[in-house]
Order: C-alpha cells, then structure tokens, then sequence
C-alpha cells in the first residue's frame, strides 16, 4: 500500500490532514443541523443529525486505515449495533477519542466531556449539538456558599443521559476524569502503577438514568505502541505502530443500579467495584507491557532484546 512507500512524517501528516478536515467538514454539519433542531425539534432532523455524527466516525476509521498504526480490536462477548452500552476505558490521550469512535460494529459513541471542552471550537458546539453531557463538578465547598447547587451536577448528567434513549448509543465514559501523564499519576500518588485513580460518580449516574436500557458494561483498556509518551505527536510524525483495544462485556447487575449521591452504602460498594474493574485492568496493562518489553527477534542468529 502507498503507506508503506512514501515516508512516515509524511503518511502522519497526511492522515492528520485528514482527520482535521473529517472534524471540520462533519462539525460544521452536526453544528447546523443542532440549531435547526433547536427550531424544529423533530425526529426526521435528529435522524439527519446522527447520521452526519456517523459520517464524523467513519471519517475518523477511514483515517486510522490509512495510517502507519496497526489497529487491533478484540471484544470478549457479543455487542449489537442497534443496542445501548456504556463504555468505560483508560485514557491517555486526545487519540482515544478517534480510537473509540472508529470502532464500527459498536453503536454510535457520545462521550461525557469535560465542562470546560464546550469552549473548544467544533468539539464543544458538536457535543451541544449531539446532546452529550458536560461535566460540571460541583465542589462542597461551592455547595457550603450555596446549598442551592447540590445535585445540580447529577441532574445535568441525568437530563443528558435521558436524550440518549432515542437511537442505539455507547457512552463512553474515561473513569479517570483526564489523560495519564507521569505527573498526574504522581501527584495523585495513585495506587495503580498505569492508571490513575477512577472516578465513579458518572458511571453511577448513567447506570442509575438508562441502567435497565444498557445491554452490557463495555470494559475496555486502550494501549499504545509508540516510541514516545506523547502519543498524539507520534501518531501525527507517523511513529505510532500499533493501536490495541480490548473490550470485555459485563452484565449490568443490580448491585450496580443505586442512589450514588444519597445511599452512602451503595456509594462504597459501587466505588469499591470500580477499583476492582480498575485493578484488573492495571494488572492487564502492566502484563502487556511486559510481554512487549521481553519479545526479542533473531538477528544474524543472535537474539536482541526490543526496547
């Protein structure tokens, strides 16, 4: 294929190219599309909607095939497209968002955004358009100044939860709240040696709105294969090898369906489950990492350890 012959920068920048111009095209429309429906709140614009979001994935999949990135997806369990599932995953950069939305055989992916990325041209007015949750944390101590603003947080999230009812979805929810970096693992002085500390409250809010919608949990672990930490700047200079994804289903029992803000019983269980999921999933990782660390090729007969 041309991937292979024309130099890597060069296949990273074209495939950055892109993926930028698939975010612009496709915004733009979704952008559109959300202030027609703000005036025609009908079910034929919102279908219209979607299917420009699904245009947006296929851009983004159709990017990734063209890249120098091996792309290996396995799922343990049985996902259908036309169903409800919540994803939950690690996250390690800007990347994982093309990643998971380029994975065709699940619904259509909604992510729950930071509050601060509506700000942020095209991704943020996308998300408005699309519905998607920001989230908003509401600090105790702003609750001391205004009692006011309690729950106000899990109501957004419900509200948002709620317009997801309409069309098959998996909403993906990064646990750890923000990317991984050395200097956050550290000052979190997190536990886990790959990840940092998960945060259970959206997921608790999303089961407790559409618990009994949702077909599965989708426990997925993202791992890069690129000679350096920053993985988006090694997949646009073309030096990202290899992308892995996988994903396990997990039935949604009723011992994960509860009042998170009210039941503080509930709340310690739930939290304890996530870091089960979350140790499980450190452990995944550092095995992985082994394993490629200790692979070695035969070179003149003499055996190399890879770096």
């Amino acid at each position: 294929m041309l991937k292979n012959i024309i130099p890597k920068w060069l296949n990273g920048l074209a495939v950055g190219t892109l993926l930028f111009s698939n975010t612009l095209l496709w915004g733009c429309i979704v952008l559109i599309l959300g202030l027609i429906k703000l005036v025609l709140p009908m079910a034929w614009v919102s279908n219209l909607l979607h299917s420009a979001y699904q245009g947006w994935c296929s851009g983004n999949r159709l990017g990734l095939k063209f890249s120098n990135a091996k792309v290996t997806t396995v799922i343990n369990g049985d996902v259908n497209k036309l169903g409800w599932y919540l994803l939950i995953s690690n996250h390690f950069s800007w990347l994982d968002i093309v990643v998971l939305s380029a994975i065709d055989v699940l619904p259509a992916p909604k992510f729950f955004l930071k509050d601060e990325l509506k700000y942020v041209p095209l991704i943020g007015s996308g998300a408005w358009a699309m519905g998607m949750p920001f989230m908003k944390r509401i600090s105790k101590a702003q609750v001391a100044k205004n009692p006011k603003l309690k729950g106000l947080d899990v109501e957004r999230t419900k509200h948002s939860c709620r317009n997801f009812r309409s069309h098959p979805t998996t909403i993906i929810n990064f646990v750890e709240g923000t990317r991984f970096t050395a200097a956050k693992h550290q000052a979190q002085q997190s536990p886990f040696k790959h990840l940092l500390k998960p945060k259970a409250g959206g997921v608790a809010f999303a089961l407790e709105v559409l618990g009994e919608q949702f077909d599965a949990i989708l426990n997925t672990t993202l791992m890069y294969q690129a000679k350096s930490n920053h993985i988006c700047a090694s997949f646009l200079r073309g030096r990202l090898s290899e992308v892995t994804i996988n994903i396990t289903l997990v039935p949604v029992s009723s011992e994960l369906l509860g009042n998170y803000q009210q039941d503080s019983q509930f709340r310690a269980r739930f939290q304890a489950s996530i870091n089960q999921l979350w140790l499980a999933k450190d452990s995944e990782l550092a095995m992985a990492y082994a394993q490629r660390n200790a692979e070695a090729v035969l070179i003149n007969n003499k055996e190399i350890k890879l770096p």
